[in-house]
């Protein structure tokens, strides 16, 4: 069989995608698959370039450093004949043009199978205020939101009404990243702290979301062909769990499984499991909550194509029930070609 592993893009999550990236292809390879690294933000270059990531994994790029790349690169390196061979496409590509559904629009049109959620779910997913609402339809409890456009990014009167309805406690990011890029947490209200964090989110996203804090536990779920891992959850020593402490090694804490009573644990997992379903995901996923001081988890997000090292939440998670990280790229591999048999 051979796999095509789709990594690094030209998101602001680049980096951490690199990293998945090759982890995956070590794995896949070390059970005898015939692996091509495709780095889509080199076009039809991919054959040459991606092979150099590899060995040499780039520093984390900011917004100028990403304009090196062009859009129509994706199109260029999907359309490549290398592609007429390929069995599967195992995606390892965070934020935009990756975990958004265009690289699954694309692997669509070219008939080719590929891992994780297709289009529409993937879209859903990587809109936060839109998977929300969805929570929502399906019971399960979400913290209150608003968004600001950026036509109102300079209007003192929406600060006001954001912390009249939400709280002086906030959560102020980008509608449509993940990790954790461009997220700042307030817990004072002052409008000048809202403004600037909201001014940081809008570079990366129009509109902003800006959420209720929920005070509690960090706890994550992974799901597998929609059985749900046993839960994790994550504990920061200094700060909240942002970009820094998820990618720094000893920044982190994480207790698998996490110390819950048997009915927390299994409402939390039976809510992500639901999560999973209204969202229609497939393959494999990561639901995300805050755990209040009542017992009440809050359902935060759902991540299409979590981190994916060997040291990754949901590898984790799987390795906790035996499941070494060979063995579920394997898995998730076979998921994504059975589901194209259905």
């Amino acid at each position: 069989m051979k796999i095509a592993v789709v990594y690094g893009g030209i998101s602001t999550e680049r980096n951490v995608a690199i990293a998945g990236g090759k982890a995956v292809i070590e794995a896949l390879r070390s059970l005898d698959y015939e692996v091509v690294p495709v780095d889509p933000a080199y076009g039809a270059d991919f054959l040459v370039r991606s092979e150099e990531q590899i060995a040499d994994i780039e520093k984390f790029h900011d917004i100028e450093d990403l304009k090196q790349f062009e859009k129509r690169a994706y199109i260029d390196c999907i359309a490549s004949d290398v592609f007429d061979s390929i069995d599967v496409a195992f995606i390892v590509l965070h934020g935009k043009y990756g975990e958004d559904g265009l690289i699954q629009s694309l692997l669509e049109l070219r008939g080719i199978p590929y891992t994780g959620s297709k289009v529409k779910a993937s879209a859903l997913s990587s809109d936060k205020a839109a998977s929300k609402i969805m929570f929502a339809s399906a019971g399960v409890l979400t913290p209150q939101w608003e968004m600001v456009h950026k036509k109102d990014i300079d209007n003192l009167e929406v600060y006001k009404d954001l912390r009249s309805s939400l709280g002086k406690e906030l959560v102020i990011k980008p509608n449509d990243q993940g990790s954790t890029i461009g997220l700042t947490i307030i817990d004072n209200g002052n409008l000048d702290d809202i403004h600037n964090a909201i001014v940081l989110a809008n570079k990366y996203s129009d509109p902003v979301l800006v959420e209720k804090y929920i005070e509690g536990r960090e706890l994550t779920v992974g799901i597998i062909g929609g059985e749900a891992l046993p839960i994790i959850e994550i504990i920061t020593h200094d700060g909240f769990y942002d970009y820094e402490h998820k990618y720094t090694k000893g920044k982190t804490e994480y207790i698998c499984p996490a110390d819950l009573t048997d009915d927390i644990a299994e409402f939390t997992s039976t809510m992500a499991t639901i999560v999973y379903n209204v969202l229609g995901c497939d393959g494999f996923a990561r639901v995300d909550f805050r755990l209040d001081d009542e017992g009440q988890p809050w359902c935060l997000e759902l991540n299409t194509i979590p981190g994916f090292t060997s040291k990754s939440l949901v590898p984790m998670a799987a390795k906790e029930i035996g499941i070494e990280f060979p063995e579920l790229c394997e898995k998730i591999v076979n998921l994504a070609l059975n589901k194209e048999k259905d």
